[in-house]
């Protein structure tokens, strides 16, 4: 069954410079963060973004974006339904 009058608005850009340098459009909240890894949620779902040395050099929630520095290893989206993880000290401390 298709719905009429519904579009599909959602849109995100994503841009790696040199692994150096992470930008991303279509941010809605930067659910958590460490030097290691972030977790935002986007309008394509949660993102998670795993490196070194990882930190925030531009927020703006109003527009959507955000830029991270330090080394990019991976971008990943987690599954529609499942739930991100909360990672407390005692996750951090198991892993």
């Amino acid at each position: 069954m298709i719905e009429t009058g519904k579009t599909n608005n959602k849109v995100q850009d994503i841009r790696l410079h040199s692994r150096k340098l992470l930008e991303i459009s279509g941010v809605n909240n930067v659910e958590s963060f460490d030097n290691e890894e972030f977790l935002l949620q986007t309008e394509l779902g949660h993102l998670t973004i795993k490196g070194t040395n990882l930190h925030i050099k531009n927020l703006n929630l109003e527009q959507g974006f955000v830029s991270i520095e330090g080394t990019v290893n991976s971008l990943s989206y987690l599954n529609p339904g499942s739930q991100p993880k909360n990672k407390g000290l005692l996750g951090k401390l198991l892993r």
